[in-house]
C-alpha cells in the first residue's frame, strides 16, 4: 500500500511539472522570461519589444501565467507582468520554476532587444520628466495628495540619526531630492552631500532650499545614477524618498545604489506599498502604483544588499508607506 501511495505521489508531481516545461518550451517565451528578470512590462510594451500583435503576446502570457511562470500586476487600467514574487523552496514545482529562471538568466540578451528595452525605459523617463517640468511649482501640493512630507521624512530621519551614533557617513547621496526638504537632515549627518535629479526645475527648487537653509556641503547634479557611476563617485549613504514609483526601472536603482556605495554602506528608502488608486498616475506623475515589500527585498538581494530594519506607516487616505534599509555587507549592524 505504501509503495502504491508513493507511486501515485510521483505521478502527481510529474503531472504538475508537465505544464511548466510545456509553457517554457518555446524560444520566444524564454526570451520573455529573460526580459522580465528585473523589469515589469505591460502587454503593449512586450508586443513592442518582440514585434508581434497584442493578441499573440496575450496568448503567450496567459499560458505562462497559468503554468506559474509569470504573475499579472494591475497598474490602474493596465495589466503588467512580472516573475512571481513568492516561490516556495520546498515545492517541486517552484524549485523547477526557479531553476528555469536561473538557467535562462545565464544567456545574455541580444543587443537589439536590450536597445528596445532602453527605448521603453526612456519613454517612461520622458513621461515622468515632462510631468515634473509642467508641475514643478505645485510639487509639494501634488505629492501631499498622497502623503505629507513629514509622514515619511521624519521616520527616515529618525532611523538615520539612530544609525549615525554607530555609523560614520562621510559622503551621502539623495536620489530625487524634490524641493530639497530632506537635504538638511543629510547635511547634518554627513560631511558631503550630493543631490541627484534629472529635472532641472526640481534641482533649481532644491538649490533655493539649500541657500535658504545655508547648507554649504551640498552639491547639485543634474542626471541619473549612470551619471554618477560614470564619474566614479562613491557614497557611504544613499537615500531615496518616494522616488521608485517615478523611475522607469525601479529594480535598477538597487543595482546602481549598490554600485555607488562603499562597503558597509547603507541604502534607505521610503516608498508606497502597492495600491489601486489609479488617479495618482495622472495627478502625481506616478509610473507605478507602489510596490510589494517582497519586490524591494528581492531587488535588493539581487543587488547584493542585505535587508535591515523596516517600518510600515498607514495613512488615512488608504495609502501605506514602507521605510526600508539595506546594507552593503553580509552581516547587518
Amino acid at each position: 500500500m505504501t509503495s502504491m501511495n508513493a507511486h501515485a505521489t510521483d505521478l502527481s508531481s510529474v503531472d504538475a511539472l508537465a505544464p511548466i516545461f510545456k509553457a517554457s518550451g518555446d524560444p520566444l517565451r524564454l526570451e520573455i522570461l529573460r526580459v522580465l528578470r528585473r523589469d515589469t512590462f505591460g502587454v503593449l510594451e512586450l508586443s513592442q519589444l518582440f514585434e508581434m500583435r497584442q493578441s499573440g503576446m496575450s496568448h503567450h502570457l496567459k499560458v505562462m501565467h497559468k503554468a506559474g511562470l509569470l504573475e499579472p500586476q494591475r497598474e490602474g487600467n493596465a495589466i503588467f507582468y512580472r516573475r512571481p514574487l513568492h516561490l516556495d523552496s520546498d515545492k517541486l514545482t517552484d524549485q523547477t520554476i526557479r531553476q528555469i529562471f536561473e538557467t535562462v538568466d545565464k544567456v545574455p540578451l541580444p543587443g537589439h532587444l536590450q536597445e528596445k528595452i532602453e527605448a521603453i525605459r526612456t519613454q517612461r523617463a520622458d513621461q515622468s520628466q515632462v510631468f515634473f517640468a509642467r508641475h514643478a511649482e505645485q510639487f509639494r501640493e501634488q505629492q501631499e495628495l498622497i502623503a505629507a512630507f513629514d509622514l515619511y521624512a521624519e521616520p527616515v530621519a529618525e532611523l538615520l540619526r539612530k544609525r549615525a551614533s554607530k555609523q560614520s557617513w562621510q559622503t551621502s547621496l539623495e536620489i530625487g531630492p524634490g524641493e530639497g526638504a530632506f537635504l538638511k537632515v543629510l547635511s547634518e549627518l554627513s560631511g558631503h552631500v550630493v543631490a541627484l535629479d534629472n529635472s532641472r526645475d526640481m534641482l533649481a527648487k532644491a538649490t533655493r532650499t539649500c541657500i535658504e537653509e545655508r547648507l554649504n556641503n551640498v552639491d547639485m547634479i543634474e542626471g541619473v545614477t549612470d551619471t554618477l557611476l560614470a564619474r566614479g563617485d562613491a557614497f557611504d549613504l544613499v537615500v531615496a524618498n518616494m522616488v521608485l514609483h517615478h523611475v522607469p526601472s525601479p529594480a535598477d536603482i538597487f543595482l546602481d545604489a549598490a554600485a555607488l556605495m562603499n562597503n558597509g554602506g547603507c541604502f534607505v528608502i521610503s516608498e508606497l506599498c502597492s495600491h489601486d488608486q489609479d488617479w495618482a498616475k495622472e495627478n502625481c506623475g506616478d509610473l507605478w502604483l507602489g510596490f510589494e515589500p517582497e519586490e524591494l527585498t528581492a531587488w535588493a538581494a539581487e543587488a547584493g544588499l542585505s535587508a535591515g530594519e523596516q517600518l510600515f506607516i498607514g495613512l488615512r487616505n488608504g495609502f501605506q508607506v514602507q521605510v526600508r534599509e539595506f546594507w552593503k555587507t553580509t552581516a547587518q549592524p
